[in-house]
C-alpha cells in the first residue's frame, strides 16, 4: 500500500530555501558543491542559482528556434525545444513538490535537459552523429554537459556555468547509470562525458537523484501529450485514430462523457489535460510506493538502489510505450515530417563536410579554434558550432555556403 503525503516524513530544510524536504530529497545545504570554488548567494539556494544561470544562458535562448517535431517556419503554434522545456519544468515542479523533493533542482534539470540538441531535432542529431562517427560520434546528453561546463562563456574566471555537482549528475544520468551492472546502454561513454568525469567524478555507475528521475519522467509526460496535440493540429492523424490508444482514448472519452459537444479546440485541450493529469497522478502514486518499499532515508540511498525510485506503474508504462509507438508511426514517420527531416539531415551533413574540409569558412573565433586542433579536435569544434545553431540560422547559413547568389 502506497504512503500518503502525510506519511512522507518531511523535515525543514531552512526557511530561506522554501518548502520542507523529504529525507531522500537533495538538500541545498548538503550540496557537494561546484567544480570551481565561488561564494554562494546570500538569498538563493545553490539549486535556485543553477536554475537562474540556466535561464540566462545563451543555450537556453537558442531553444526558441530549435525543432521539437516541426521546423520553425512550418507554423507558430507548434512546440519548440523552448516551449517543450518549459512544459517539462512545470510538470517536474508539480511532481517534485508532491513528493517532498527539491523543486528548484528538478526545475533546473528540466530546463537544461535539451541544451545539447542540434537544429532539426533528432534528424539533425542523427546526421551529426553520422558525420562524427570517425571522431567519437555525437550524443546530445554529452553535448549538454559540454555546453554547461565548457562552451558557455559568461563568467570572468571559468568556462561553462559552474553548476552544482547534483545538477551536472542529473544532466548526465537522468535516464539511469552509464556504467556498471545497471548501465542503461552498452554503448561506450561519450568522449565529452568521459573527459569531464576524469576531473570531476559524477559516479556514472549509480542512479541519479530522485529529482533527476522526476525530470526524466516529466519529459516523457510532456512530449507524449504535446506531440498528440501538435499532431492533431497539423492533421497528421485525427481524434478517431486515438480511440483505441491506451490512456489517450479513455482520456478523450472521459471529456466527451462529462462535457458533451465541446468545440474541437476545447475538446482537444481538455483531453490533453486529462492525459497529463493521469500520468502525473500515476507517477506520484507509483513513486510513493517504491519509496515506501525501499525505505530510503537520504539522496545517497536513492542513488545506491538497483532500480529507479521514480517511475510509472506497469499499466501506465505499457500505455506510454503504446503512445510512443503510435506517434512514431503516425507522426515522426509521416511523409510530411519525413520530407523535412530528409532535408534537415542533408543540411547538417553538407555543412559539416564543407566546414571540416574548409575551416576557413568558419566565423573568425570558430576558425581560430578549429585551426589549432588536429583532425579529431577540428571535428569536435565544427560539431559544437553546428549543434549550437537554431533551425533558422542553419538554413540561412546553408544557403550562404551553397547558393552562389547568396552572400
Amino acid at each position: 500500500m502506497s504512503a500518503s503525503p502525510a506519511e512522507l516524513k518531511l523535515t525543514p530544510a531552512g526557511p530561506e530555501y522554501g518548502p520542507v524536504l523529504a529525507p531522500y530529497a537533495c538538500d541545498p545545504l548538503a550540496t557537494r558543491g561546484r567544480f570551481h570554488d565561488e561564494p554562494e548567494s546570500g538569498y538563493r539556494s545553490c539549486y535556485q542559482r543553477d536554475r537562474d544561470r540556466i535561464i540566462h544562458s545563451s543555450a537556453f535562448r537558442r531553444l526558441k528556434h530549435k525543432t521539437q517535431v516541426f521546423v520553425y517556419h512550418e507554423g507558430d503554434y507548434y512546440r519548440t525545444r523552448l516551449t517543450h522545456s518549459l512544459e517539462v519544468a512545470q510538470i517536474a515542479r508539480t511532481v517534485a513538490r508532491a513528493l517532498g523533493l527539491n523543486e528548484d533542482l528538478a526545475e533546473a534539470l528540466a530546463l537544461a535537459h535539451d541544451f545539447g540538441h542540434t537544429p532539426f531535432g533528432h534528424a539533425g542529431e542523427d546526421a551529426l552523429d553520422a558525420a562524427m562517427a570517425p571522431f567519437g560520434g555525437f550524443d546530445h546528453n554529452a553535448q549538454t554537459l559540454r555546453i554547461l561546463t565548457k562552451l558557455e562563456e559568461r563568467y570572468p574566471t571559468f568556462d561553462g556555468l559552474n553548476l552544482t555537482w547534483e545538477t551536472l549528475e542529473g544532466v548526465v544520468k537522468h535516464n539511469g547509470p552509464l556504467t556498471g551492472h545497471y548501465a542503461i546502454s552498452e554503448r561506450a561513454i561519450p568522449a565529452a562525458i568521459a573527459e569531464y568525469v576524469a576531473d570531476h567524478d559524477l559516479e556514472l555507475d549509480t542512479y541519479a537523484s530522485a529529482e533527476a528521475q522526476v525530470a526524466a519522467l516529466s519529459d516523457d509526460i510532456a512530449y507524449n501529450s504535446h506531440d498528440i496535440d501538435d499532431g492533431l493540429r497539423a492533421g497528421l492523424f485525427d481524434l478517431s485514430d486515438l480511440k483505441e490508444l491506451p490512456l489517450v482514448g479513455p482520456a478523450f472519452a472521459a471529456v466527451e462523457a462529462e462535457y458533451g459537444g465541446l468545440d474541437r479546440p476545447r475538446f482537444i485541450h481538455a483531453g490533453i489535460s486529462q492525459i497529463i493529469g493521469a500520468m502525473v497522478a500515476d507517477v506520484q502514486a507509483e513513486t510513493r510506493q517504491r519509496l515506501a518499499e525501499a525505505d530510503v532515508g537520504s539522496p545517497e540511498a536513492v542513488r545506491a538502489l538497483d532500480h529507479a525510485v521514480v517511475g510509472f506503474s506497469d499499466e501506465v508504462r505499457e500505455a506510454d510505450r503504446a503512445v510512443k509507438a503510435f506517434l512514431y508511426e503516425n507522426m515522426y514517420r509521416h511523409h510530411r515530417v519525413n520530407r523535412m527531416t530528409s532535408k534537415a539531415r542533408r543540411v547538417v551533413s553538407e555543412m559539416f563536410d564543407l566546414l571540416f574540409h574548409e575551416p576557413e569558412l568558419l566565423p573568425t573565433a570558430w576558425r581560430a579554434r578549429a585551426q589549432e586542433k588536429d583532425e579529431h579536435g577540428r571535428a569536435r569544434v565544427i560539431a559544437d558550432y553546428i549543434a549550437g545553431m537554431t533551425d533558422r540560422y542553419a538554413l540561412e547559413l546553408h544557403r550562404k555556403l551553397f547558393d552562389p547568389e547568396v552572400l
